[in-house]
C-alpha cells in the first residue's frame, strides 16, 4: 500500500498576481521594510543578469543564476543577525549580498579568484563560502551549531540546498544529527523543481521534502517559496525557534528555477516550454510589486528610479572586479590547508622560482 499522505503547514499570503489572500502578521504593516525588501531583490536579479552576461563574454567561469528564487535568499539575509553563520549552496547570491559580502567579491568567486572568498565586511567573515559539493555543507552547518550549543550561545547555523541535495546521504545525515543532539540549526531548502535536469517528481517519491524533519524528530514546513511575505514570516519563526533552543526547523520553499542550472546548462533541452511560461506567471519580483502597488506605495517612477540606481551600483562593482588584477600564483596553494603538509610546502617554493624564473626570462626578453 502507498504511505499515508503527512500533513504540513504550508504558508502563502499573497496569490501569484500580489493579491491578498491570507491574514497578513503584523509586521508586514512595515511599508518601509516590504519596499527594502523588493529593492533588494531587484538588486539580485540585475547583478544576476549582469553575472550571465559576463560569463557569456569568458570574463568569469561558469555561475549559477538565481533567476526566480530572490524571495528566498533575500528573506533569508535579511533576518539573520551578524552573530550566526551561514552555511551556503552554490545557487545564493541573494543571501549573500544581505549579509554583506560584496558584488565585486561574488563575481571574483566565480571567476575563480581566491580573494572572492575573503571577504572584507568582519560581519560575515564567518560565513562559510559557497558550497559546490552537493549537500556536504548541511554536515557542516550542523558542526557550527554543535559548537553554539556546547557553548551556551544564541546563535543560529543557517544552511541552505536545493531539492536535488535532500536525496544525498550527507544531507540526510545532517537531518539526523540536527535532532538527535536538537541543534540551533535552520535547513532550508530551496525546492526549484529541478536536479539539473531530472525533475522534483523523479528524483525523490516522498510527498513533500519538509516530511524529512519529521524521520529526525523535528519541525518541518513548506512555504511558498514565490510569496516574499511568507518566506520572511516563517524564516523568522525557524530562527528564533532554534535561537531560544527549540531544536532546528526544515523549511521547504517551493519556488522554480526560471533560468538555467548554470550558464553550462541547457534547460531548453529537458524542460517544456509550457511548464516555463506558467512558472513566470508565478515569480516573486513582480508578485511583491503588484502587492505594493496595490498598497499604493509604489508606482512607475519609483520602479525606474530604482533600476536605474541597482544598475548603477551593478556597473560599479563590475568595474571594480575587472580592476582587481590577477592574483597570485601560489593562492592555488595557500587556503588548502590550515596547517601545510611538508610536501605542500615543498611544491609551493617550486612554484615561486617557477614564477620568478619566468619574471627573469621575461625582462630579458624585453
Amino acid at each position: 500500500m502507498p504511505p499515508n499522505k503527512i500533513e504540513l503547514a504550508y504558508t502563502r499570503f499573497l496569490a501569484p498576481d500580489g493579491r491578498l489572500i491570507g491574514e497578513l502578521p503584523d509586521w508586514a504593516d512595515d511599508f518601509n521594510l516590504l519596499t527594502r525588501l523588493y529593492r533588494q531583490m531587484v538588486l539580485t536579479r540585475l547583478f544576476d543578469q549582469k553575472a550571465v552576461a559576463l560569463q557569456r563574454t569568458g570574463r568569469i567561469g561558469t555561475y549559477a543564476p538565481t533567476l526566480g528564487q530572490e524571495a528566498i535568499g533575500v528573506a533569508i539575509g535579511t533576518l539573520m543577525r551578524p552573530e550566526d553563520v551561514l552555511v551556503p549552496y552554490y545557487r545564493d547570491t541573494a543571501v549573500q549580498l544581505m549579509r554583506g559580502v560584496r558584488m565585486e567579491e561574488i563575481l571574483l568567486y566565480w571567476g575563480g579568484d581566491e580573494r572572492g572568498s575573503d571577504y572584507a565586511e568582519p560581519a560575515v567573515a564567518q560565513d562559510f563560502p559557497l558550497s559546490v559539493p552537493i549537500a556536504t555543507q548541511a554536515l557542516h552547518a550542523c558542526g557550527i551549531a554543535t559548537a553554539f550549543k556546547i557553548r551556551g550561545e544564541h546563535r543560529v547555523a543557517v544552511t541552505t540546498c536545493g531539492d536535488g541535495a535532500t536525496s544525498k546521504g550527507d544531507f540526510l545525515e545532517a537531518l539526523n544529527v540536527a535532532g538527535a543532539w536538537q541543534l540551533p540549526v535552520v535547513f532550508v531548502i530551496n525546492n526549484n523543481q529541478w536536479a539539473i535536469s531530472v525533475p522534483r517528481r523523479i528524483q525523490c517519491g516522498a510527498p513533500t521534502l519538509a516530511q524529512k524533519a519529521i524521520g529526525a524528530g523535528f519541525h518541518g514546513e513548506q512555504v511558498d517559496g514565490n510569496d516574499m511575505l511568507a518566506v520572511y514570516d516563517r524564516v523568522q519563526i525557524a530562527l528564533e525557534r532554534a535561537r531560544i533552543g527549540k531544536g532546528p526547523v526544515l523549511l521547504e520553499c517551493l519556488s522554480y528555477r526560471l533560468g538555467d542550472h548554470t550558464t553550462a546548462d541547457d534547460a531548453t533541452r529537458y524542460r517544456p516550454a509550457e511548464e516555463v511560461k506558467h512558472a513566470w506567471q508565478e515569480e516573486p519580483v513582480k508578485r511583491l510589486q503588484a502587492f505594493l502597488a496595490s498598497q499604493g506605495v509604489w508606482n512607475e517612477s519609483r520602479e525606474q528610479a530604482l533600476i536605474s540606481e541597482c544598475q548603477a551600483l551593478v556597473q560599479q562593482a563590475v568595474e571594480v572586479f575587472e580592476s582587481a588584477g590577477t592574483q597570485a600564483p601560489e593562492s592555488i596553494i595557500d587556503y588548502v590547508y590550515a596547517r601545510w603538509p611538508e610536501a605542500l610546502a615543498e611544491q609551493r617554493e617550486w612554484l615561486l622560482e617557477r614564477v620568478a624564473r619566468h619574471a627573469r626570462s621575461a625582462d630579458h626578453e624585453s
